[in-house]
């Protein structure tokens, strides 16, 4: 009986060898590595471009508004190149001026800052009237900016925001930065981002192929927006070939040109002392045609405001709302009596709907 036990105890240790041999075996399969995961985050959109932050980062900050000269004797100017948005708006004796608004960019130089305008309420209203920078103005226009509860940020009264470029002589010589303007933004005005004015899609509205646009407001701004399809982006050039550039080399671009017509009146109130009335523009409670331009492409419609503090919408012929293109708009508040002009790219460019 002993000698049985032990032969049953033999066996079965052997069995269990050859169990645990063949689970060892190469048959076998290896243990899976741990594999890291990284997870990538989109970087944050500006509320006024739709297009990723420079400084990587959405600044806690309102929005900025500064009045630059664009006669003849003030270019080239500086700042334009990091702004979200441009209002070109009409002023006396046919020139333009530029309402520039910062907010998601810094700029080391803005100039030349002149006085404020009345359309100037018009174009602000819609982006919850941020503080304006300016040098000055004409009684009523100051007193209606005040009115408006615009902050008004005259230089005049900030010295410390002021510096003055060697080069550069009076009236264009004043000139400031996003840093400086920031430190003198009263306590009063919230630290929060704009509301978006715009909808924003890298997907193209059906419209027509153009290759330039000629908007001229007068022989002092004769204006010229042409397609780079290299660069993909809007040029801006006068009298056709001059390239728009500024202080700093960099040539005026926008992902999007906005021509708005405008009904322009001029008075009652002399703007200066050579007999110039103040324009006068309706931007809210009426609509009129507009034109947009993005990724080579112009799409026709209207533009429509019902109150001063509601977004301008463009609306195509067809009824959908415009979209544009994620990166800086430039807004050319074109008079009604000024013929824009479109050149259409060449033949074998189609109207298209896909993005360019």
């Amino acid at each position: 009986m002993a000698s049985r036990r032990l032969l049953t105890a033999t066996a079965v240790l052997t069995t269990s060898a050859l169990l645990l041999g063949a689970c060892s075996s190469g048959s076998s399969k290896p243990k899976k590595k741990a594999v890291a995961t990284t997870t990538t985050t989109a970087p944050p959109t500006c509320p006024l471009t739709g297009a990723p932050s420079p400084l990587g980062t959405i600044p806690q900050r309102t929005a900025l508004a500064v009045k630059i000269d664009n006669y003849v004797a003030a270019r080239p100017q500086s700042g334009l190149d990091h702004t979200d948005l441009v209002f070109e708006e009409p002023v006396e004796g046919g020139i333009t001026r530029y309402a520039a608004i910062f907010q998601c960019d810094n700029a080391s130089s803005i100039g030349p800052v002149r006085s404020a305008r009345n359309i100037d309420i018009g174009i602000l209203g819609q982006l919850g009237n941020p503080p304006l920078a300016h040098v000055g103005g004409i009684g009523p226009v100051l007193s209606n900016i005040d009115a408006a509860g615009i902050p008004n940020l005259d230089l005049g009264n900030y010295a410390s925001a002021i510096t003055h470029p060697a080069g550069r002589y009076a009236p264009y010589d004043t000139y400031t930065s996003t840093a400086a303007l920031y430190a003198v933004v009263p306590s009063s005005v919230p630290n929060t981002p704009p509301r978006p004015l715009f909808s924003y899609s890298t997907m193209v509205p059906t419209g027509t192929a153009v290759s330039s646009v000629h908007v001229p407001f007068s022989s002092n701004s004769d204006v010229t927006w042409t397609w780079s399809a290299q660069k993909k982006t809007w040029l801006r050039f006068y009298n056709g070939t001059q390239a728009d550039t500024n202080a700093d080399g960099v040539q005026n671009s926008a992902a999007n040109v906005i021509i708005q017509s405008v009904n322009v009146t001029y008075g009652p109130w002399l703007e200066n002392s050579e007999g110039g009335l103040e324009v006068q523009a309706q931007l809210s409670g009426t609509t009129g045609p507009a034109m947009v331009l993005r990724n080579g492409v112009e799409i026709s419609g209207t533009w429509s405001r019902p109150s001063s503090s509601s977004p301008t919408v463009f609306t195509a012929s067809n009824g959908t709302v415009i979209t544009m293109a994620p990166g800086r708009s430039w807004i050319e508040l074109v008079p009604s009596t000024v013929t824009v002009t479109p050149t259409p790219a060449p033949s074998t460019t189609t109207s298209t709907t896909a993005a360019g």
